[in-house]
């Protein structure tokens, strides 16, 4: 496990700006530079890739994040994809063109594939196949299923959250759902942990939609979120445990109990998902789900490189799996 010394080493600054940086300090004045370096050190130290480089004929690849630079920032979850996704690429050969997809820049006319992270609409997914004669999208399918995908099993994540959750002897279990807009803005793509989570609720008879909270996909909106719990539901008729569907949400719930002197684990219990690498820093330590989002990426560029080199035609699907990461929040 990689330290706030060897972060602010690998990163330029001091240790006590990597803590505050990890712990979404709102205080803190740095820029989103600092906090780029800051996070992409802490992402890259926990890679353990010591494969062997591949010599092969020079291919140009874009690897197009449906974020911009700053709302990257935000949300390690396609950061990480990223790094993992670039580092495979960079192991293999590849020239790398990294694309932010609503600056809308013009990629590159030569392009042998393109490694699409994030959600994208079927206007993208058009402009985006006419790009280049190669796409595998990471996180996403589209509609018709045409192109390699890389997913997650949120159905049995969810699974194993409430199971630990029941185990433990937690009767009301809330759920704070992310719901986000296309970056064309031609519609929204709504979470579909949300289903999972009510449809297996319900199997075991504890589902109340009083429970479930829906915002973005950031550490404000999960305090927010958590803030409207607390006022609509008063303290003593919150859920004891509450599962995040992501680890800025869920830092934002734990900012939110913090100043209402509500404990936790004590009185609440906090689930995040995606295990970014700020959740160990955290107080208390983030009990999430580990989202293998290094082996995203970089299954998304072997499957494109399955296409480039090896002429493949059948689509393939690979889907990760995740892993519930206990530690104090729950």
């Amino acid at each position: 496990m990689a330290t706030l010394k060897d972060i602010a080493e690998k990163a330029e600054v001091s240790t006590s700006t990597v803590s505050r940086v990890l712990n979404y300090d709102p205080t803190l004045s740095v820029g989103d530079e600092t906090k780029k370096r800051i996070f992409e050190a802490a992402e890259e130290l926990e890679y353990k890739n010591h494969r062997k480089k591949i010599t092969q004929k020079k291919y140009k690849v874009a690897i197009v994040n449906w974020y911009t630079e700053e709302e990257e920032l935000n949300d390690l979850y396609y950061l990480s994809i990223r790094l993992g996704a670039e580092q495979q690429a960079q192991l293999m050969d590849y020239e790398i063109v990294r694309v932010y997809h609503r600056e809308e820049e013009k990629m590159d006319s030569d392009l042998a594939g393109i490694l699409a992270i994030g959600k994208f609409s079927p206007t993208q997914v058009k402009k985006l196949r006419e790009q280049a004669p190669h796409v595998c999208f990471v996180d996403y399918i589209p509609d018709d299923r045409a192109d390699d995908t890389v997913l997650i099993d949120f159905k049995e994540a969810m699974r194993q959250n409430i199971d630990y959750l029941i185990q433990t002897g937690h009767k009301r279990i809330g759920f704070i759902a992310g719901e986000e807009s296309y970056s064309d803005f031609s519609g929204t793509w709504t979470d579909p942990r949300t289903n999972h989570v009510k449809n297996y609720l319900k199997k075991k008879q504890l589902y109340n939609e009083q429970y479930f909270f829906k915002g973005a996909f950031r550490v404000q909106d999960g305090k927010d979120n958590m803030e409207k719990a607390i006022t609509e539901l008063g303290k003593e008729n919150l859920p004891s445990a509450f599962i995040a569907a992501n680890d800025a949400i869920a830092i934002g719930c734990l900012k939110a109990l913090y100043e209402h002197q509500i404990r936790v684990p004590e009185e609440v219990s906090i689930i995040g998902f995606n295990d970014i690498s700020t959740a160990k820093y955290i107080t208390p330590s983030l009990t999430t789900v580990k989202v293998y989002t290094e082996e995203m990426g970089r299954s998304g560029i072997q499957l494109l490189h399955e296409r480039i080199q090896e002429d493949r035609e059948a689509t393939k699907s690979v889907t990760v799996s995740t892993k519930l990461i206990k530690r104090d929040s729950a």
